[in-house]
């Protein structure tokens, strides 16, 4: 049987056009290549250059790298995180190939690498440019060992910087420089993120120079090169907050989830769908929105949609298309492949579909110059993903846009529940990049604490559950210093975007924790993102034992610090941490309106108003901070008996006299549980006993040391199995393998 050739549309070679390339640069892209052209001088950098959606960043880093790299026989490696942003990179790289700034090459190969495209193991030694994707490379490094022999210099291109803060990147940086090769890295997004001191820690690893070229959207839109962003917002009148339970509030405002009930039954209200779609067709609207691309909350709703849309629009020759993320629809038994995907994409920009309804895909890095409207019919809490969206549509009349965008809001009636952002609230601060402002920022801070003071409330008007040690706390003791705030990717992809509360019970402990970490990984050996959950219930035993104890209050929680694992496992460094100074604490201090209405011997009724006046007041931080008016009137009750000297503290009668043992005879584990407070002591005194002069502990048998608690443990000198007690002198200080062997041998 003769040899069966087929087409690989995978890798190719590239013939340079003859000529000049008639797709101009802009003025700001120019700018950025003469940018590239000078820190190319430089042996190494890493670098990034920042331009709004629509501005063209593939084309400027694809046209610079075809003349710095490529036509001067130098590789380069373009990674991205989906599989669109790797076919647009190359796209732009054919593209762009022309003789007018190439002369010295006549052609060169490329190669797109993922679990959709080609497989690493195809890679060769003289492919030009590499385009993988990072999941695909990461787990085949030594694939690149043929690719990079011999060479000297290498062009490293992170394509949406803005995800490059994970320790996977830093990996396949840290495998390359084994190479001894000079490494010139370039980070590209459209994604607004500050450089502050505390979120330097991350990029900071990867783009060592910092912003290199930088242009704002204000700029771009007077230009003409990005569109007039018009804001519309269409109230739906669908109330959807008012079954909305504690664990629904922390999955949006957390993780940016809408849980799948609560989800299902908005895709399922005909009502809103009709109303979204008439939004449309109503008054010739279609004439004004023209292509007009549809951000859905899953993939019914998306169907749901595209029938509705294609009803109401046969009667203007109007059509709508489906994308949806993933590869598979199985419980609405369709299937979609990513060719389909493409089919779509391309039908909508040539003007075959009029509406493209997507879900999770269209958010960022695909090219879509003709849409004139976006229709956001699924709420966020995320100013990014607002901002992405929104971005989609502003593509201005000098790049083959529209002179204005439409950006068409669906509000629905949550009840104040949820702090939505709104294309409104994601506006231009004085540096004219796309943020929250202030206001709002404040509000979402004291929004999220408010979702733990709800628990809290639940906690207390539950009759079965004792709280009296917990209120009989100075109320400012209650009140949060700050938050730690960070995102990290779970085991299933989804992204957590997670707080944790700091109070005074817990400030030192997280903080000695934080601090701990990289050397506690190292010494475990943790190295993979993702962490296994043995090996996870094992760390978190650790640090539960040796920095915190269930007698806190208020106390901590478990799955804060599985979280706080899991983000540094692929971040390396520590969380960003808010203070809530900047949103005064005593603003929610009831203790202090407790004394001022006890001082002024207010009447029930100057009561009443004084009350109804702190809750209705919109300066005031109290109705954010409580969320509900009954909990807050009661917890101020509390106070005003504090003041009076009415609260009691009352420890309920012990009617069970317990056999008398010497606590000295239990494990350090069973007396922390039964008597924290001497447990704690007792820890406390044996790693004072084995502190050095130099403030490192040290362990007693080998005598390493160190200055974090979570890389020893306490043991026994006289093993309890053979009548040793857990008092002081026979407690000692050993690390993790000392201990691992002495155990070994007993």
């Amino acid at each position: 049987m003769d040899e069966i050739m087929t087409v690989n549309k995978n890798a190719g070679t590239v013939k340079i056009m003859t000529g000049k390339n008639s797709r101009q640069l802009y003025e700001h892209q120019v700018n950025a290549i003469a940018a590239l052209n000078k820190i190319d001088a430089q042996d190494n950098f890493g670098t990034l250059v920042v331009l709004p959606t629509g501005a063209g960043k593939t084309m400027t880093a694809a046209t610079w790298l075809l003349c710095s790299a490529v036509d001067k026989s130098k590789k380069v490696l373009w990674i991205a995180h989906r599989h669109l942003l790797l076919e647009q990179a190359a796209e732009a790289f054919s593209r762009n190939a022309y003789s007018e700034q190439m002369v010295h090459t006549t052609n060169f190969t490329y190669r797109i690498i993922s679990g959709q495209h080609d497989k690493p193991i195809h890679i060769k030694a003289e492919d030009n440019v590499l385009i993988v994707s990072k999941d695909s490379i990461i787990r085949n490094l030594e694939s690149l060992d043929k690719w990079l022999k011999n060479e000297k210099e290498l062009y490293l291109i992170v394509d949406e910087a803005h995800h490059a803060t994970a320790k996977s990147y830093r990996k396949i940086i840290d495998y390359i420089k084994t190479k001894n090769l000079s490494l010139k890295i370039l980070g590209l997004t459209a994604t607004p993120f500050r450089t502050s001191e505390q979120e330097k820690g991350l990029l900071g690893k990867i783009f060592t120079d910092d912003i290199l070229y930088k242009i704002d959207l204000d700029t771009l839109i007077k230009k003409g090169i990005l569109s007039t962003p018009i804001c519309e917002s269409c109230n739906t009148d669908v109330i959807l907050g008012d079954n909305l339970g504690l664990n629904a509030i922390k999955s949006i405002e957390q993780l940016d989830v809408i849980p799948e009930d609560i989800a299902e039954a908005i895709a399922d209200n005909k009502e809103r769908n009709r109303f979204i779609v008439k939004t449309f067709f109503e008054n010739d609207s279609y004439k004004k929105y023209g292509q007009t691309l549809v951000f859905a909350l899953n993939r019914t709703h998306a169907f749901v949609l595209k029938a509705l849309f294609e009803q109401y629009g046969k009667k203007y020759g109007i059509k709508a298309g489906v994308i949806v993320s993933g590869t598979s629809a199985e419980f609405i038994g369709i299937n979609i492949s990513n060719e389909e995907n493409q089919r779509q994409i391309e039908a909508f920009r040539r003007g075959e579909i009029q509406i493209l309804i997507n879900v999770n895909i269209l958010t960022e890095g695909v090219d879509l110059p003709k849409t004139q409207t976006v229709f956001l019919t699924r709420p966020t809490i995320s100013a990014v993903l607002m901002t992405q969206m929104i971005g989609r549509a502003l593509r201005g009349e000098k790049a083959g846009g529209t002179k204005d965008a439409y950006i068409v809001s669906f509000v629905d009636n949550w009840n104040s529940k949820i702090a939505w952002v709104n294309p409104e609230s994601v506006l231009f601060d004085e540096d004219n990049e796309f943020v929250n402002k202030d206001f709002e920022h404040k509000k979402r801070i004291v929004r999220l604490i408010s979702i733990e003071k709800i628990e809290e409330f639940a906690r207390i008007v539950n009759e079965t559950v004792d709280t009296t040690r917990l209120e009989s706390l100075d109320f400012i003791k209650r009140v949060p210093l700050g938050m730690y705030i960070f995102t990290f990717i779970d085991e299933n992809n989804m992204e957590h975007n997670h707080q944790i509360l700091v109070y005074d019970s817990t400030k030192d402990q997280y903080e000695e924790l934080i601090a701990a970490l990289p050397d506690l990984f190292k010494e475990l050996g943790i190295e993979d993102e993702v962490i296994k959950p043995k090996l996870l219930s094992n760390l978190m035993a650790i640090c539960e034992t040796t920095y915190f104890d269930e007698d806190m209050i208020p106390a901590y929680n478990k799955r804060d610090i599985e979280y706080l694992f899991k983000y540094f496992a692929q971040k390396e460094s520590a969380p960003l941490f808010i203070p809530f100074e900047e949103i005064d604490r005593k603003k929610v201090d009831l203790a202090i309106s407790a004394r001022e209405i006890v001082a002024k011997d207010m009447r029930r009724s100057e009561q009443n108003n004084y009350i109804n006046s702190m809750w209705e007041d919109e300066n005031n931080l109290v109705k954010l901070y409580f969320g509900n008016k009954y909990f807050f009137k009661r917890q101020l009750e509390i106070e005003i008996d504090k003041a009076l000297g009415e609260f009691e503290y009352v420890l309920e009668e012990e009617n069970v006299i317990g056999e008398e043992r010497d606590i000295t005879a239990l494990s350090l584990q069973e007396i922390c549980r039964q008597v924290p407070a001497y447990g704690n002591q007792l820890k406390a005194t044996v790693f004072e006993k084995a502190k050095t002069t130099t403030g490192q502990y040290r362990c007693s048998d080998c005598g390493k040391t160190s200055p974090h608690k979570a890389l020893f443990q306490i043991d026994h000198i006289v093993p309890m199995s053979k009548g040793g007690l857990t008092k002081p002198e026979n407690l000692q200080l050993l690390c993790r393998i000392c201990n691992l062997n002495k155990s070994d041998k007993q």
